[in-house]
């Protein structure tokens, strides 16, 4: 069973190609724009931490410079004292605010005045402590975010020259990304009239590939929809064609030379076996009268007595028995003729009617009845072969109608959409529906004797003609033959 896809199936590829190239589009622009999101806040955060880190060394270095220029203990008591105003100034310098606490988390001072007298910032938590004083770094660095503002706390020990803690550094940090967001918007608003203009492209590139590549399929669809094993075929020829439709071009026109292979060998078996049942009908056909005659002659030669007074009579009948199976062979030999002739060649323009008349005038029954809605019906035939067909439809319908009481047989003519029609109807027996199959077939036969080949050749005969013959029949109810024979292809 051949395969043959559909319209809406090419239609239903062609919207895939291009919903698909499409989406390809729209899902790397997504893609994109997740990643660089990624990208911008994933760089964000390495700022934030850098800068921090940045930030802490350098109050660090500040706050050791203090220390090596006072004259203060550097006790916890004496710190708010040190760092009186230096607090301030290395906070302005640095740009950052930051508090000094403790080793065991009391506050001492800020750069913050107003944090001074802040019970909340008084002592640092035991378990930040813990954490701190656990850390590999001696730093902690956590964040939080409040009313959508993002800060990060550091904590971290400030040791004297041998590296022991002194204090704790605690820097309440902002993290500012007004810029870096504003950034990333603009960013992505660029990258969006790009896609947008890529998008736009793309739908005119998806459009062209899909009709391309459907434009192919359809080429190759058209060709298998009138590809078929009796007719000719043609091959397919595609240029500038994808590797996988020239692969499948390339099997369908090994395809077509595989199919004229198997008709050319078919053709030749069929002609074979044609030719074999043909030369097996011959001898049967031709045997039937030849054994008669062969006894006759061998039975006539030992009775024979020239003296009986009989014998003029008795050598009479002898010779009108082999006259009759001459006759006999003679028919046959005519019959396989037809059968095997050359389509027509003398065409020339006729009269069904008359044809039709004439042929029923040669049987002189009184039960042949002809009906034409026409006086005369002009045709290009061989009228030859149109009278023998007529010939041995009678022949057939009158052999029907052998037992029938009363007899009758139709022949009408008609002219029906530029096709002549002639039907041959008899109220014979009719043909049982398990054999109409096989009437026209070279061997086959319903009667008693005969060689099976009238109908068979009558269907050669119309088929010469470019034309066709069909049976209507239901077994008790008679048979029908319809006959039609184009008028403007003759």
């Amino acid at each position: 069973m051949r395969v043959i896809p559909s319209k809406r199936t090419l239609q239903s590829l062609r919207f895939r190609i291009f919903v698909s190239l499409i989406g390809i589009t729209i899902i790397s622009f997504v893609a994109i724009a997740i990643v660089t999101i990624f990208q911008y806040r994933k760089q964000s955060q390495t700022y934030h931490s850098e800068r921090l880190l940045h930030k802490e060394q350098q109050l660090i270095m500040q706050i050791r410079y203090v220390f090596s220029q006072t004259t203060f203990p550097v006790e916890d008591k004496y710190i708010p004292l040190i760092f009186r105003e230096e607090i301030y100034r290395i906070a302005d310098i640095e740009n950052t605010n930051f508090n000094l606490y403790s080793i065991n988390g009391t506050f001492l001072i800020s750069s913050q005045a107003a944090l001074r007298n802040n019970e909340l910032h008084q002592c640092i938590s035991d378990t930040i402590l813990d954490h701190l004083s656990n850390s590999v770094d001696k730093r902690l660095v956590f964040q939080t975010v409040t009313n959508e503002d993002s800060f990060q706390y550091s904590y971290s020990y400030i040791n004297d020259l041998q590296y022991k803690p002194l204090l704790i550094l605690h820097i309440p940090h902002f993290e500012n990304d007004t810029f870096n967001e504003g950034f990333l918007l603009n960013s992505l608003y660029n990258l969006g009239w790009v896609y947008v203009v890529i998008l736009l492209i793309t739908i005119g590139i998806a459009f062209l590939i899909s009709r391309y590549i459907t434009h192919s399929f359809k080429v190759i669809q058209k060709k298998l929809r009138t590809t078929h094993f009796l007719g000719k075929n043609e091959k397919i020829n595609l240029k500038n064609t994808t590797t996988e439709i020239g692969e499948l071009i390339f099997s369908y026109n090994e395809m077509v030379d595989e199919i004229e292979k198997s008709k050319k060998a078919l053709a030749k078996i069929e002609r074979e076996r044609i030719w074999k049942d043909m030369a097996k009908q011959i001898a049967h056909e031709i045997k039937n009268p030849l054994t008669p005659m062969r006894l006759s002659v061998q039975n006539f030669d030992r009775k024979f007595d020239p003296q009986d007074p009989q014998s003029q009579e008795k050598v009479h009948n002898f010779t009108q028995m082999l006259l009759q199976h001459i006759d006999t062979l003679s028919d046959i030999s005519d019959a396989f003729s037809s059968l095997v002739s050359m389509p027509v060649q003398k065409k020339e323009i006729e009269d069904m009617n008359t044809i039709i008349k004439r042929t029923i005038a040669v049987f002189d029954i009184p039960y042949i009845h002809f009906t034409s809605e026409l006086n005369h019906i002009y045709i290009s035939v061989d009228k030859n072969q149109i009278n023998r067909m007529l010939t041995n439809l009678l022949k057939n319908a009158i052999y029907a109608t052998e037992n029938v009481i009363e007899p009758k047989i139709e022949i009408i003519s008609s002219v029906e959409d530029n096709e002549v029609c002639i039907i041959v109807k008899d109220n014979g027996n009719g043909v049982p529906l398990e054999l109409q199959e096989r009437i026209f077939e070279p061997n086959f036969t319903t009667k008693n004797s005969g060689s099976g080949l009238g109908l068979a050749m009558v269907k050669h005969i119309v088929k010469a003609h470019n034309g066709e013959i069909t049976l209507d029949s239901q077994e008790g109810e008679g048979a029908t033959f319809i006959v039609k024979l184009k008028m403007d292809h003759i």
